[in-house]
C-alpha cells in the first residue's frame, strides 16, 4: 500500500467494475483502512466523505460487493476494483450502475435507468433481447425468432459448418467472421429460450480454475 498515492485527505478514488461484463458500476473513495478491510474480508469497504466513517458497501441495502480483483493505475492514484455485485444494483437510486445519465436533464435513475456500457457481446445480447421484446418490421433477428427452434437451430448448424470450413482453409478473416456469425445466432437462440447472456458468462467464469478434464 506504500506505493499508492493518496490525496491530501488520505483518500484515493476507486472505480468499481463488474467482474463479468466489465461495466463500470460506480466510483467512490477509499482510505488505507477501507483497503485493508476490503482485502481482509473480501467485502468491499469505502470511506464516506460526507459522514466521515468507514462504509461497508450494502450494509443497509444488502447490495454488497465481493472483491474479485484489485489493481491501481500507472500513476498509482486511482484504484480499479473488479467486483461481484449482489442484487445487480450498485447505485443508491436502484440502478445497476451510477452511470446512467445520457441527456442534458438528470433523471431519477432506478431500475428503469439505462444500463451501463459493457463488452460487445453483452451489448449485442441487449439488442437481440430488445428485438424479442419489441419486434421491428423487417428485422432479421425477428424473422429468426418467429421461425422458432426449427429455423434457429438450422442456422446455428449452418454457421458451425461454415466455421469449420473456414478453419480448414486457414483463413483468419473468414474464421473471425464465421465465429461472429455463430455467436450472433447462438445469442438469438438464448433469447428465444429466455436464457441470458450473463448466465453463459457465469458458467464460463465458474469453470475458470476448475479441475482439468481427462
Amino acid at each position: 500500500m506504500g506505493t499508492l498515492r493518496f490525496n491530501g485527505a488520505g483518500l484515493i478514488p476507486a472505480v468499481a467494475q463488474d467482474w463479468l461484463d466489465g461495466a463500470v458500476l460506480m466510483v467512490a473513495w477509499m482510505n488505507g483502512e477501507a483497503i485493508e478491510r476490503t482485502l481482509a474480508t473480501g467485502e468491499v469497504h469505502y470511506w464516506s466523505r460526507s459522514r466521515g466513517v468507514l462504509w461497508p458497501k450494502g450494509a443497509t441495502s444488502g447490495h454488497t460487493q465481493k472483491l474479485r480483483g484489485l489493481r491501481y493505475d500507472c500513476d498509482a492514484d486511482v484504484l480499479l476494483l473488479t467486483i461481484e455485485q449482489a442484487g445487480e444494483v450498485a447505485c443508491h437510486t436502484g440502478a445497476r450502475s451510477c452511470f446512467f445519465e445520457l441527456g442534458p436533464e438528470p433523471s431519477a435513475g432506478g431500475s428503469a435507468a439505462l444500463p451501463p456500457p459493457a463488452d460487445v457481446c453483452t451489448e449485442l445480447a441487449r439488442v437481440i433481447e430488445g428485438r424479442r421484446d419489441r419486434p421491428e418490421p423487417g428485422s432479421y433477428t425477428n424473422r429468426l425468432l418467429e421461425g422458432g427452434d426449427n429455423r434457429l437451430l438450422k442456422k446455428v448448424g449452418e454457421e458451425c459448418a461454415e466455421f469449420v470450413m473456414a478453419c480448414k482453409d486457414d483463413d483468419p478473416d473468414a474464421i473471425a467472421a464465421e465465429a461472429a456469425d455463430i455467436l450472433f445466432h447462438v445469442q438469438v437462440a438464448l433469447a428465444h429460450h429466455g436464457v441470458s447472456w450473463r448466465r453463459v458468462q457465469e458458467v464460463l467464469a465458474a469453470r475458470r480454475g476448475a479441475p482439468r478434464r481427462e
